[in-house]
């Protein structure tokens, strides 16, 4: 064993006054929630989006809201972002004569209610509501849409890129340790590479475990309407892009593909039987290569009128390509959120 300050000069670590974690050898953490919120508010806070054009003046104003979580971990140089967050942006707009006096002031909200690093490559869903939903409400809340939608989401697109860097850890350079070493401890001797530091070793073998595992998801769900009907919902691309507000193509012949909520899942059909079964193979673009789920939904009818969804969703990985154990999650509350309860909103569906 080395002595303290001796040994392979490869792997000596000098003491730094500042506990700089060198390298980035050892699992680092970094809680980037209020670095979301001052970054967010630089890129999305009291902004001229249209003066002038057309007798309109719209401006956001600031962010009302920001929940959820986000954080950078970094092993040996390699970022891991995680991020769920819920944000809330208000924006202001008003209406001139022609002679510059103004008509009126309305205030709205344009909100993302999930901005998530499972879904980094796709256009997070905007919702742009108006205080007042009269004639002048409406025109300013579609000259929102027109012109504010596209410019809030390059904002949110280059949130995601700055976490994807590294956040608040990339403009610092190097992620520092949380407890900084004793003044005066001199030159320590770090063990061979194959003796890496316990902790972090156990946190690495840990998630490369869960990269091997894949749960099940099992759901019921009651629905106020015959088996049929349901079924033509979730095979029909139209009623699809209806009750999710996404783009989807979907084929209703075995064998035949589909891509739903914008092409951010696709698969194949694997065994269809109109108002009794649904058997297809499921892909979610952020998974790691080469995997997919499969989708078994069966259709009961107890009593007239009444039709209840078994679910079975089976080889769904524990975690994304990026390493976030958030997979399993989302996948259910997506069938929950994205697709019952829209089903059941959208065409009455409910009990």
């Amino acid at each position: 064993m080395a002595r303290l300050g001796e040994g392979d000069k490869r792997w000596i670590v000098e003491d730094r006054p500042d506990g700089t974690n060198v390298h980035n050898w050892h699992w680092a953490e970094t809680d980037c929630l209020e670095w979301s919120r001052n970054f967010l508010t630089n890129l999305l806070a009291n902004k001229t989006l249209i003066d002038g054009e057309g007798n309109l003046k719209i401006r956001t104003k600031k962010i009302e809201k920001l929940e959820g979580e986000a954080y950078v971990n970094i092993r040996k140089g390699k970022i891991i972002p995680g991020y769920e967050l819920n944000l809330v942006v208000s924006w202001e707009g008003e209406v001139k004569e022609t002679d510059g006096s103004s008509v009126m002031k309305i205030e709205g909200t344009v909100e993302f209610p999930y901005i998530a690093d499972e879904n980094a490559d796709e256009d997070p869903e905007v919702k742009v509501t108006v205080k007042d939903e009269g004639p002048i409400g409406k025109r300013l809340k579609d000259a929102f849409v027109v012109k504010g939608k596209p410019f809030v989401l390059e904002q949110v697109k280059t949130y995601v890129n700055a976490m994807a860097n590294g956040g608040p850890a990339k403009e610092e350079g190097e992620v520092k340790k949380v407890v900084k070493k004793p003044a005066g401890a001199g030159n320590v001797a770090l063990p061979p590479p194959t003796a890496v530091d316990e902790k972090a070793k156990a946190v690495v073998a840990k998630k490369e475990k869960k990269k091997e595992g894949f749960k099940t998801i099992t759901m019921t769900e009651k629905f106020s309407c015959r088996g049929k009907d349901l079924f033509e919902i979730l095979m029909d691309e139209n009623r699809w892009k209806g009750f999710t507000q996404s783009n989807a193509r979907i084929s209703k012949e075995v064998g035949g593909e589909f891509s739903i909520f914008d092409g951010s899942v696709t698969g194949t059909n694997v065994e269809l039987q109109e108002g009794k079964l649904i058997v297809q193979k499921w892909r979610f673009g952020n998974w790691p290569d080469g995997l997919h789920s499969t989708v078994r939904i069966t259709f009961e009818e107890p009593q007239s009128g009444v039709t209840v969804i078994n679910l079975t969703h089976t080889d769904v990985p524990e975690e994304d390509r990026y390493g976030n154990a958030t997979v399993v999650e989302n996948t259910e509350r997506g069938w929950r959120d994205l697709i019952f309860h829209r089903i059941r909103a959208v065409f009455g569906f409910g009990i």
